[in-house]
């Protein structure tokens, strides 16, 4: 593995972002993963503008940076604080501005290894979210991004014995550097590695002439990368291909699996395709009983195969492209 990649698996320097809501929520994981790997943890909370504008007897308005930026950093040292007594190294900063920027900005500048951020699951309006920070930064940056949503379990799910890390694949050769990553996190934990592709419906595959479940090119290709993964980093991996809708049948097999982590590699999308929110990725994210960890992957690069070959690579594990 890649000098890289092995600072992926075993993070120098953590970087959480909070927006003060889901410190809970997060930092047990921070403070598991830092104390693990022996990293730094760097707490960091980004004020808009709108925080520190207060009013005055008169009613004029003011902004009030000062007591708005003590009070913050008051909530995150207890928490910087709570680290430290686990024996982690844990800084906190607070930065006014841009969300996103700042939070992008804070990990080139702290040279981080992983992001840790929340997600939420649904509007007022029924619409999936996973919040935009969380999306553009994941969009935006070349390294693992952590994202705990509101239902996964809370402190201790590290702490179990029989750990399970799942990552689910396309398959795509852009895919290879995120199943290295989750085969280095799973050798770490201690954990059992299971290689998930989702395939179309079964009678639809059937339609067309494809072969399914075990005997399907999919699960051919998919034990060709449990070899090459396993042989990667000294852990047994097991390959699992389903039929069915990619969201519910990645969230079934962790909550099934009692997974603790799973992990995802996301495509580069246009700006259009990044707003459809309803993808397979975003499904996950939001929902799912676990942390996500999401490496984004390398732009690929056009291969010299000929139509038919394109055509049938496609039929055979074309539902889990939907994953980004």
């Amino acid at each position: 593995m890649s000098d890289c990649g092995q600072r992926w698996a075993s993070p120098r320097v953590i970087l959480v972002a909070t927006d003060l809501f889901d410190l809970d929520r997060l930092m047990p994981y921070a403070i598991e993963q830092a104390s693990d790997a022996q990293a730094r943890l760097i707490l960091l909370h980004v004020l808009a503008a709108s925080a520190t504008l207060s009013v005055d007897a008169a009613g004029l308005p003011y902004y009030d940076t000062t007591s708005v930026v003590e009070a913050v950093e008051k909530q995150l040292l207890e928490w910087s604080e709570r680290a430290q007594l686990k024996g982690v190294l844990c800084e906190a900063v607070v930065r006014e501005g841009n969300p996103t920027q700042q939070v992008i900005t804070a990990i080139r500048q702290f040279e981080a290894d992983r992001a840790i951020l929340g997600t939420r699951s649904r509007s007022k309006i029924g619409k999936l979210l996973i919040g935009s920070v969380a999306e553009q930064v994941l969009r935006s940056v070349n390294i693992p991004v952590m994202t705990v949503g509101p239902e996964a379990h809370l402190a201790g799910a590290f702490e179990e014995r029989n750990r399970v890390v799942l990552h689910a694949t396309t398959l795509r050769e852009t895919s290879r550097p995120s199943a290295a990553l989750a085969c280095s996190i799973a050798v770490n934990l201690g954990a059992r590695l299971v290689l998930l592709h989702v395939l179309p419906p079964e009678d639809e595959m059937v339609q067309s002439g494809l072969m399914t479940g075990l005997d399907s090119l999919a699960m051919h290709e998919l034990r060709k990368l449990a070899a090459e993964t396993s042989a990667g980093c000294c852990s047994a991996v097991e390959p699992v291909v389903i039929h069915g809708n990619p969201s519910i049948e990645i969230l079934s097999e962790s909550v099934e699996r009692h997974a603790n982590l799973i992990v995802l590699g996301a495509t580069h999308r246009s700006v259009f395709e990044n707003m459809a929110r309803d993808r397979t990725i975003y499904r996950v994210l939001a929902h799912a009983r676990c942390p996500v960890l999401t490496l984004r992957e390398p732009l690929e690069e056009a291969p010299e195969a000929s139509a038919d070959q394109t055509s049938n690579a496609q039929q055979q594990s074309g539902s889990l492209d939907r994953t980004s």
